[in-house]
């Protein structure tokens, strides 16, 4: 039987390393996997999983108006999804079905929360609709398990207030442990 699984960290905690190795174990086996990444992250450019420890891979894009029952139409061992956060409602609800209707095996990847505590959207209907939910582990700088993502300016301070998204990487944000993100 087919799930939807939903695997969600803290900034680093290796969920572009992750899905780049599942596609790899699926193709390496001759199966069909098709990789979907967030078209507003262009951190590395459009369309590219990159992994900070180097592994990276293009692969196609989502965005606002990507309907994937339209755009899912064949038969595929496994539909992967990089920065899972930024899917609409509606498109996890897709998803779902993809899973439950269709059988086609989905794993997405993508923070629970931003730098401010709040759920994106994408992910609290993940949170909510997902038949298999895992949190991959990080830790703060204090050594404590990081739950949270902190944003901060070009001089390492912290940014408490702002638009929910802002593409950035090591530069813009960090991980934090519950205790840090609430004593900083």
């Amino acid at each position: 039987m087919a799930k939807l699984y939903f695997r969600y960290s803290a900034m680093n905690a290796g969920k572009s390393t992750a899905m780049l190795q599942v596609a790899h174990n699926y193709e390496e086996q001759g199966q069909t996997v098709r990789l979907f990444t967030a078209a507003i992250d262009n951190r590395y450019g459009v369309g590219q999983v990159t992994s900070r420890l180097g592994p990276h891979r293009q692969t196609e894009v989502f965005d606002a108006d990507t309907n994937f029952l339209r755009i899912i139409d064949q038969k595929i061992a496994c539909l992967l999804i990089d920065e899972a956060q930024f899917l609409g409602t509606v498109q996890v609800q897709q998803l779902h079905k993809l899973a439950q209707v269709r059988g086609i095996p989905v794993i997405t990847y993508g923070l629970r929360t931003d730098f401010r505590g709040e759920p994106f959207p994408g992910s609290a209907y993940l949170l909510a609709l997902a038949d298999d939910i895992e949190e991959l582990k990080n830790i703060c700088t204090c050594g404590k398990k990081a739950t949270m993502n902190i944003r901060v300016d070009q001089d390492g301070k912290r940014i408490k207030e702002g638009e929910q998204i802002s593409i950035g990487g090591n530069e813009s944000y960090r991980q934090a442990c519950g205790r840090c993100f609430y004593s900083e």
